[in-house]
């Protein structure tokens, strides 16, 4: 099992340039961020300086989106990253929820999600694309270049049309009823579409946090660090209990059922662990979406998901623990995993 880190890019920079160090150091291949340009700092320009200060990191955007960037823009700027550094990035992308709604915008259409992931993995391999009309190419792409393109996904369609179309399937929860249902479906709708399901990598992102023993009062800390998580994730939730109605064949309840006490959200405070609109994520959510406890348990959870076809465990690493995660891990959890 691959690992990633995952950090929004709060100022300064070095900070999150020092902790994917951190990470290469402790075995993590992946370093990803969040990409919201009204409330992160810009990552692209970040990725650069991790690149030139790790060996062998891939990163990437955990996701971008096809609304706040023309898809020239973002093919180039991670084709001229790979010619600088060596193939070592990844597109994650998705409906752009934080970014497209702070700016005064709708998410994504699928079909938009689609067209652009098609240009942007033809652009950065060097092969032609189509803008609408105009038909480019970028002349100065070299042999090999390479750029996998992976797909945030929730709802049946976003499902299906990962399976279809994306290289890998980014799912942000680690319920391991739900990634049994999804990674599924995912995996039926490539098998579907005549493609090997085997090449549809797997990644489960969520917030991780390690605590010395299993007491009420470690595991209450914990909780309380990740809360953040569950209405990052109700987000989501509430835009397909909209779409689909909040008991739907399409939606299982065991993902919306927990959204009901939702009231509100304000970005401003999106993916802290000092959020106040997620007093309405119960405990039993925090459990089941994130990796909580001793060490133990974080093997025990982690054995589960690769067991369901999971290929990397990213961990959100935004709380008050965030070097001590990565140590444990790096000491113990990734070890147990990879023997």
């Amino acid at each position: 099992m691959d690992f990633g880190l995952v950090l929004q890019t709060d100022p300064p920079a070095s900070k999150v340039i020092s902790l994917m160090k951190r990470a290469e150091r402790n075995g993590f291949t992946h370093g990803w961020t969040f990409d919201s340009a009204v409330l992160w700092q810009e990552p692209f320009v970040i990725y650069s300086q991790i690149l030139s200060n790790t060996t062998k990191l891939t990163v990437g955007p955990m996701v971008t989106n096809p609304g706040t960037r023309t898809w020239e823009v973002t093919a180039s700027t991670f084709a001229t990253l790979n010619d600088m550094f060596g193939n070592r990035t990844i597109c994650g992308i998705g409906r752009g929820d934080s970014a497209m709604r702070v700016a005064g915008r709708k998410p994504n259409t699928l079909a938009r999600i689609s067209e652009a992931m098609k240009v942007i993995r033809a652009l950065a391999r060097g092969d032609e694309a189509d803008l609408g009309g105009t038909v480019v190419h970028f002349p100065w792409i070299k042999e090999g270049a390479e750029l996998p393109v992976w797909m945030a996904a929730y709802g049946p369609k976003a499902l299906r049309m990962t399976g279809e179309e994306a290289d890998g399937f980014i799912l942000q929860l680690s319920d391991l009823y739900l990634t049994e249902y999804m990674v599924k479906a995912v995996k039926d709708a490539a098998a579907a579409a005549g493609r090997d399901p085997g090449d549809v990598k797997i990644c489960v992102a969520a917030p991780a946090y390690v605590t010395a023993d299993d007491s009420p009062e470690a595991l209450a800390h914990a909780r309380e660090q990740c809360r953040w998580f569950g209405g990052m994730v109700g987000n989501h939730v509430a835009d397909l209990v909209s779409k689909y109605g909040e008991h739907s064949a399409a939606v299982p309840d065991e993902l919306t059922d927990y959204i009901k006490a939702r009231e509100g959200y304000d970005y401003s405070h999106h993916g802290r662990a000092d959020n106040p609109d997620t007093a309405f994520v119960p405990d039993e959510i925090v459990d089941r979406f994130c990796v909580i406890g001793p060490v133990e348990k974080h093997i025990e959870k982690l054995t589960a998901l690769r067991e369901l076809g999971v290929d990397q465990f990213a961990v959100y690493d935004m709380h008050d623990a965030q070097e001590a995660v990565i140590d444990a891990y790096g000491a113990q959890v990734i070890p147990a995993l990879n023997g």
